[in-house]
């Protein structure tokens, strides 16, 4: 797997949300992200300050259709 900065859950979802997504509802401790005319809901697990496993990262930014860079360069 390649390198991914770490990223926590709240970096995630800001990342997605400068990226069109929205906060749709939250489910436990699961942010769910839609965007209009996106297929699917993407889930986000937000544990404080905890950082997200690469595996999980990896999922969330193939699930939101685009690219790494693109995911990292929006995480401001």
């Amino acid at each position: 797997m390649a390198n991914f900065p770490a990223v926590n859950g709240r970096e995630g979802v800001r990342a997605l949300r400068n990226l069109g997504f929205g906060l749709d509802r939250i489910e436990g401790s699961h942010h769910m992200m839609v965007k209009k005319g996106h297929p699917r809901t993407v889930p986000v697990p937000v544990h404080g300050s905890k950082r997200l496993p690469k595996g999980t990262l990896a999922s969330i930014i193939r699930m939101a259709g685009v690219t790494r860079e693109e995911f990292f360069r929006n995480l401001r």
